[in-house]
């Protein structure tokens, strides 16, 4: 999966990452931007996990949207 796509769709796709993660907020999600670092530090602020599992959760939420973005 391209971040790239996941950043230009991130309008649409906000509302799936905040059904994976609960507690990141509407603020979070719009400060985010679609940029996977602003991500990342949104996760480990809210979740306090390490970078490893960061970037796993990342991944793991990458692949649920391949069939989605794929297609567009």
């Amino acid at each position: 999966m391209n971040w790239d796509r996941i950043s230009g769709q991130w309008t649409e796709l906000k509302g799936k990452a905040r059904e994976r993660w609960g507690k990141l907020t509407d603020d979070d999600t719009q400060q985010i931007e679609g940029k996977r670092e602003r991500l990342a530090g949104a996760l480990q602020r809210r979740y306090g996990w390490a970078k490893d599992k960061i970037n796993e959760q990342i991944d793991a939420f990458l692949e649920t949207l391949e069939p989605e973005t794929s297609t567009r």
